[in-house]
């Protein structure tokens, strides 16, 4: 029998998503027979899984108990944090809450969904941003990070304080917004925390993640020394204060400003809605890009992950109505996102091929990371001092690193858990409970399905072996195509071997079978895959189809 699992006199935690894989990011808190959700994140898709677009975490387990889950709170406006909204929102049906950048990303993924008038949405003020969810009490405290309004939720309940951290990084430079001072954090944990639910990204740099202010300086002297060349900057569309700083830095070297790439346009657009990017330079279109002498143009275009469809592809492949030359500069104020660096790679040769000098974070201070290394990790505990760390946000060697890292500063209780693991945190000392199911879905065109699904599976078999089509006539003709197959100079031979195969096992068939129609398709498909094998090493998939001799 399928146990409940509805929270009782407690509070517990349950991970769907982010906990074992950076990305995702799908967490529940439980309290009197009440869910709340933070964040609803995706993925983008994976070579593991051909063909398809963006990945999920599966909210089975919370859409069987919607009627207990109040609403969704989110921390801030990262893909891997609210991308999977427009998809499960509307069927969970509980109100969503975040700050006003945050809130009008989401509201224009909703419009473009069809989904604007059924779903709540809350704007929650950073200055007042305290808020009753049914047992718990939400307060947003803005943390520095790579987006504006970046946030960590304090949550009070019946049993304790949470602080989740949501992603974050220490910035005494942040450019945009205020973060809450090592003051205000103290106090916080002062009053008492009960458990840290903590990023853990970047627990194996030993150093801090550096600051946005360090980055205009490093931006600054890079642009400097590519007088008389046109310069591209290459950076994560979301980072508003990494588009302030490439606005001022234009202004600074006297140049123009172009922006190429959808999601940049949209990026700023939301962005000065809501305050930031005021005194942005008004950029100029292509045409006139392209008019002004090559010192004084600045491009921010999207695609420094390698995105074919992005506009650093479609420039290096000199198919984009802005054109960089031999001796022109790109500069990558961005880091390589684990998984993207063959496609990367591609990107960079195509532009080392025609000349393009190209320069990164590791010859030079353009970029720095948002999550923090070791040090802020460690300056938080103390600040904080809870009774239990909870590292989320990170594959599973970033969240043992951190209970490890947790154990050393003192922090008396470091729970490693992942995904499906549900934890209760009081009362009594934290202790997992049970292991629920939790998997994947994917975008595969219209639809979502499972990860491991027939399709999905069938489509990796597909790829790795090929296929292999015989069509059997109904009046001793045999058919036999193979799709995929190493066999390009022997085709002809294999499907001459292959077709007389497949006779012989049919005609070796007992006569009580030759009228049995699966019996016929197994012997002939048994007999094309062996010959298949015999010549190539392969085992194809193999599909066998009976045409109606009338």
């Amino acid at each position: 029998m399928k146990k409940d699992f509805t929270p009782q006199d407690e509070l517990l935690f349950l991970a769907l998503g982010g906990s074992g894989e950076i990305g995702m990011n799908v967490n529940l808190y439980g309290c009197q027979g009440k869910w709340l959700m933070v964040d609803l994140g995706m993925s983008f898709g994976a070579s593991e899984y051909p063909g398809t677009e963006l990945m999920f975490a599966d909210p089975e387990f919370i859409e069987d108990r919607h009627k207990d889950l109040l609403g969704i709170v989110l921390t801030h406006g990262h893909e891997d944090h609210i991308g999977a909204i427009p998809y499960f929102a509307d069927e969970l049906g509980v109100p969503l809450y975040a700050t006003p950048f945050t809130a009008d990303l989401i509201m224009r993924k909703l419009e473009e969904a069809g989904l604007s008038n059924s779903i709540e949405l809350n704007v929650i003020d950073e200055d007042h941003g305290s808020f009753d969810i049914g047992p718990f009490n939400i307060t947003y405290l803005p943390l520095a990070h790579s987006i504006a309004e970046g946030n960590a939720l304090l949550i009070e309940t019946p049993y304790g304080k949470i602080f989740h951290t949501g992603d974050w990084k220490l910035d005494e430079e942040p450019i945009i917004g205020e973060p809450t001072t090592e003051d205000e954090l103290a106090e916080i944990g002062d009053e008492g925390v009960l458990a840290l639910v903590c990023d853990s990204t970047n627990v194996f740099n030993p150093v801090p993640s550096g600051s946005e202010g360090a980055v205009h300086r490093g931006l600054l002297e890079e642009v400097q020394k590519h007088a008389g060349k046109r310069v591209l900057v290459t950076t994560f569309a979301s980072n508003v204060a990494r588009l302030q700083t490439l606005g001022e830095v234009a202004k600074e070297t006297g140049r123009q400003l172009c922006v190429a790439g959808r999601s940049l346009d949209r990026m700023i657009s939301v962005a000065q809605a809501n305050g930031y990017l005021q005194d942005f330079p008004e950029p100029v279109d292509f045409d006139r890009a392209m008019d002004l002498p090559r010192g004084n143009l600045m491009i921010i275009a999207t695609g420094g992950q390698g995105e074919p469809r992005a506009a650093l592809s479609r420039i290096a492949e000199d198919n984009h109505p802005l054109a960089l030359d031999r001796g022109d500069v790109i500069l990558f104020s961005s880091r390589v996102i684990p998984g993207n660096e063959m496609s990367i790679g591609r990107v960079q040769n195509m532009l080392a091929e025609r000349g393009i000098v190209m320069v990164t974070d590791r010859q030079s201070e353009i970029h720095v990371s948002g999550h923090p290394g070791r040090p802020e990790l460690e300056a938080l505990y103390g600040w904080i001092r809870p009774e239990i760390l909870v590292p989320v946000h990170g594959e599973v060697r970033h969240m043992q690193e951190q209970a490890r890292l947790g154990a050393a500063n003192g922090i008396p209780h470091n729970v490693f858990q992942k995904n499906g693991d549900i934890i209760r945190l009081a009362p009594g000392k934290p202790e997992k409970l049970a292991e629920v199911r939790t998997g994947r879905l994917v975008l595969d065109g219209d639809l979502i399905i499972p990860s491991d699904g027939d399709a999905i599976t069938m489509r990796r078999r597909l790829a790795h072996s090929g296929i292999l089509l015989v069509v059997l006539d109904g009046q001793g003709g045999v058919l036999v195509e193979g799709i995929g197959l190493p066999l390009d100079e022997d085709y002809d031979d294999f499907v001459a071997e292959a077709q007389a195969d497949v006779v012989k096992a049919l005609v070796k068939l007992r006569k009580g079978r030759r009228d049995d129609p699966d019996a016929i398709k197994e012997a002939a498909r048994l007999a094309a895959r062996r010959a298949a094998q015999r010549w190539s090493g392969k085992k194809p998939q193999t599909r066998v189809i009976m045409v109606d001799a009338d």
